[in-house]
This record gives C-alpha cells, structure tokens and sequence, in this order.
C-alpha cells in the first residue's frame, strides 16, 4: 500500500508563509541598516565641522568719570571766596568754607543770625557756579552743654547744620537734592581746646563742595 502523500496545496501553503516572514524580516533588518548607517554619518559630520568658538559678549561701555573737570572749577571758587575775605581751602575731600559760630549763631542756639545772610549769600553765588554736592558739617568745642532744646554739642551742631541748610535752600536757592548734614561735635576739633582761641575755632559749621571726581 502506498504512503499517503500531502497535498501541494499544503506545501505551496506553509512555503508561501516563510517566504513573507523571511520578506518582512530583511525589510527590517535593512531599516534598522539605513538608521545605523545614518547616525553615524551624522557623527562623523559633527567632529569634522569645528564647533564655533563662544562669542564674547559686549562689554558695556564705562561710564565717564562725573565731573572731570572738579579740581580747577573747585580752586577758582576757592579763589572768589578768598577775594570776599572768606576761610576757604582745598582739600582731597573737597573745597572746605569754614564759618565760625560767632558769625552764623548765638551762643547756645541753632538760629542763623541774619547779620550772617550777606555772608552766606555770596557763599551760595560761589556754589551756584559749581554743580558739585555740598555738605554741612557742624562742630562744637569741649566745653559740656545742656539745655532744654540740646543734650549735648553733637545735637547742637547737627540742628546748626540742618538750619544753615534751610537758609541755602529756602533763601538763596541751593537745590536741597545738593545738600547734606554732618555733625562731628567735639569729635574733629580744628584746633585745642585748652585756650578760648582754640575753643572758639572749633565751634564752626563748614560748608564742603565735594569733590566727586575723587570718588
């Protein structure tokens, strides 16, 4: 008897099936190929082109030093003042027009004399002509104080400072965004205080023109 035989179609069949799955499966591995292929040409290209070096970034331009030109218009007002017979000298701080009590206060109070406007009005012509920044700078000598208003002479020449600002700026037109107080008491004497002379000197308001081209 002879042996069964599968029928073509069966083989035609399952041979059609390996032939697609062996089809799908080269279609991928190609794909995969292509990819691989890709990305390391993209590689290759990234290390033979240079990467562009860091721009720097814009400096901003320095601003120019405020008022160059400070010093010379500080020594010529130092120069008017002395011609009015005023106390002025230059320093590294500034233009330094010192006052001394007698002329701007009563003893023991902190009310501008108005025997001392002239004086003080040609010192502000003075100021007006320089744009620099002003501070008042009160000073006492040693000698204790205590009063009703005062506890101390730093509280003394402080309230002197702030009048002497007021009277610039309400009656001679000194611009108070100038002007400044300082009080030093007896803590920067001008001279000693063992003599009247010594005393006298250092009970004093000065008005500093600041140099700001040193700052």
């Amino acid at each position: 008897m002879k042996p069964k035989t599968k029928p073509k179609y069966l083989d035609s069949e399952h041979g059609g099936q390996r032939e697609r799955w062996l089809i799908s499966y080269t279609d991928f591995v190609t794909i995969l190929l292509i990819l691989f292929i890709a990305i390391a040409a993209q590689g290759i290209h990234s290390a033979a082109v240079p990467s562009s070096p860091p721009q720097p970034k814009p400096t901003a331009a320095k601003p120019e030093t405020k008022l160059q030109n400070s010093r010379p218009a500080l020594a010529e007002a130092d120069q008017k003042l002395k011609q009015e017979g005023l106390d002025s000298h230059l320093e590294k701080r500034g233009l330094v027009i010192s006052l001394p009590q007698a002329i701007l206060f009563p003893s023991g109070e902190d009310r501008v004399l108005r025997t001392a406007f002239p004086i003080v009005s040609q010192i502000a012509e003075v100021l007006k002509s320089v744009p620099n920044k002003v501070a008042l700078v009160g000073h006492a000598d040693s000698v204790p104080i205590h009063t009703k208003r005062f506890q101390n002479n730093w509280e003394l020449s402080a309230a002197r400072s702030v009048n002497l600002l007021q009277v610039l700026s309400t009656r001679f037109g000194i611009s108070e965004s100038r002007l400044s107080v300082q009080s030093y008491g007896s803590n920067n004497p001008k001279d000693s205080n063992d003599t009247e002379t010594g005393r006298a000197e250092n009970r004093r308001v000065e008005i500093l023109l600041l140099d700001e081209s040193a700052q």
